[in-house]
């Protein structure tokens, strides 16, 4: 008996047992396992994985990036080629201070028609809820008056005018969170108390998009099927059951059993054993992750960038890398993903080195060490794995870290609102541009900070940059951001584990995208 069939013995009856057999046509039906559910299918819903990857699925952007084939033959996104989604169309003015969308001729799964208005409500809702929409048109677009950035031109084209320019103005529209709602149907739902339909679609999907949610059971099954009408064609599987498997060994058995045709986020020693099983493929893409621990920055002992330094000079990167990753990560050595322009990991410094950490906690005040805690979202094994090895070696600077284990939607909603002082972040930036990075996480401005990092130095080269179009100039004020930001330590830095994807031999079309979520109209079974 080969080690891994040993290994899923024990798992792979009961993992059956409790997977349902549907009588579906087994070609159209994917069967997906992960290790949570979307915490909200709400546009303006926070984003994380499980949440990115049902957005993906269910609300299409007006412009989305060409395809490629990396060198393992994955069709990945070409930043270099910018192409019409909902938009058939756009036009950019010259000196790049608007944008013309004229839509595609799209059809929701209800036969309703994509019109201007879809796209201005769409607009209006996002503008009035003051979230997700309107941090990226005010913050990265720079709007400040609704009524003369947005308009509708005619039934199938809209404008967006800008106050000044931007280096982002077509590619910010590719962004995953800025999906057009189908109005026509989202607007029966709404109420006097709920002006914007946010109650129902949270847990309702109203798109265009090549996917609807039929049933959405948050912490055990999500289930979306087919638009028949979708515009670029009906999608080869009719039906996605995705099911919340917090046990990363449970989805490989279920997976091996041929109980689920994907299995997503395996812990890497996993990935390894499969590599070599039958019946079974493992993706690889080497990914935009910044896997990190973010501190609050504005709660102390954490206020002093010394005591954040210290931290970075305590991560055992090799121990990590080995024993939780089997050298299959990469050190985070910079706030931008490597594969993204303007990247540099020149300034990164930290290695480790006990005896500099408790030098700097001495300068910091706290050289007899503090006590803090340290949160992580409940069945990720690999969170946990390295939450252990941190408290072991912050231990040896006298930092006392309180392991907190915390269910996902706890956890967004006490990082959000900065309750937590030190917890996990595995996230990615969408758009592949330095200055839309480093504003995301970093500007203090941003509603996305949530390490609550401050420096002036660092707000003012974000934000000249973000109405820049001097491509030379922004790049070697982006390296200079990343020396402060480094510098200054707002996070404890740790991997990007790149992404992989384990499914059934017979399943294809596996694609990536930045925001990591699987496409599924991309997939089909043989």
């Amino acid at each position: 008996m080969t080690r891994i069939k040993a290994w899923l013995l024990g798992t792979t009856m009961a993992v059956a047992m409790v997977l349902p057999v549907y009588a579906q046509d087994a070609k159209a039906t994917l069967i997906v396992a992960g290790p949570r559910t979307p915490e909200s299918l709400e546009l303006e819903y926070p984003a994380t994985e499980a949440v990115h990857e049902a957005r993906k699925n269910i609300y299409d952007r007006l412009l989305a990036y060409a395809m490629k084939k990396n060198p393992d033959g994955i069709m990945v996104e070409d930043f270099d080629h910018i192409v019409g989604s909902l938009a058939k169309s756009w036009e950019v003015s010259p000196d790049r201070t608007s944008i013309t969308f004229h839509l595609a001729d799209a059809k929701a799964a209800n036969g309703d028609m994509l019109t201007a208005d879809d796209v201005m409500w769409t607009f209006k809702r996002g503008w009035a809820i003051k979230g997700t929409f309107y941090w990226y048109m005010h913050q990265m677009l720079k709007i400040e008056d609704y009524d003369k950035a947005f308009s509708k031109i005619d039934d199938h084209t809209v404008k967006v005018t800008l106050p000044g320019t931007s280096p982002l103005i077509e590619r910010l529209w590719v962004n995953n969170d800025l999906g057009i709602i189908d109005a026509t149907e989202a607007k029966k739902h709404v109420t006097d108390a709920d002006s914007n339909a946010q109650t129902w679609l949270s847990t309702h999907t109203a798109s265009f998009s090549p996917y609807q949610v039929t049933s959405y059971s948050p912490g055990r099954e999500v289930i979306y099927e087919a638009n028949p009408n979708y515009f670029r064609g009906a999608p080869p599987l009719k039906k996605i059951i995705f099911r919340e498997m917090p046990s990363s060994a449970n989805r490989v058995a279920a997976l091996q059993a041929g109980s689920i045709d994907v299995a997503e986020w395996l812990l890497p020693r996993e990935l390894n054993l499969l590599r070599s099983a039958s019946g079974v493929k493992v993706w690889t893409v080497y990914g935009n992750y910044i896997h990190r621990v973010e501190m609050n920055n504005q709660t102390p002992p954490f206020n002093d960038p010394r005591v954040r330094q210290a931290l970075n000079y305590l991560v055992p990167r090799d121990q990590i890398s080995k024993s939780v990753y089997f050298d299959t990560a990469r050190e985070t050595k910079s706030p931008i993903s490597e594969i993204y322009p303007a990247y540099t990991d020149e300034f990164f410094h930290y290695t480790y080195d006990l005896a500099k950490a408790k030098a700097l906690l001495k300068e910091a005040g706290v050289g007899d060490g503090f006590k803090t805690e340290l949160g992580y979202r409940t069945g990720d094994e690999i969170e946990e794995q390295i939450a252990v090895i941190l408290k072991t070696n912050f231990a040896k600077a006298g930092i006392d870290v309180q392991l907190q284990k915390i269910p996902s939607s706890t956890l967004v909603d006490d990082y959000t609102k900065g309750k937590i002082p030190m917890y996990f972040l595995r996230d990615m930036a969408i758009v592949p541009d330095a200055a839309y990075v480093t504003n995301l996480w970093l500007n203090s401005h941003s509603m996305v900070d949530y390490s609550r990092f401050k420096d002036g130095a660092v707000d003012a080269l974000i934000d000249k940059n973000l109405v820049s179009t001097d491509d030379p100039s922004r790049i070697a004020d982006m390296k200079q951001a990343q020396k402060l930001i480094v510098d200054q330590a707002p996070w404890v830095f740790l991997f990007n584990p790149g992404y992989q994807l384990a499914t059934r031999s017979n399943v294809t079309g596996v694609s990536w995208y930045t925001p990591n979520g699987n496409a599924w109209y991309d997939f089909s079974k043989n």
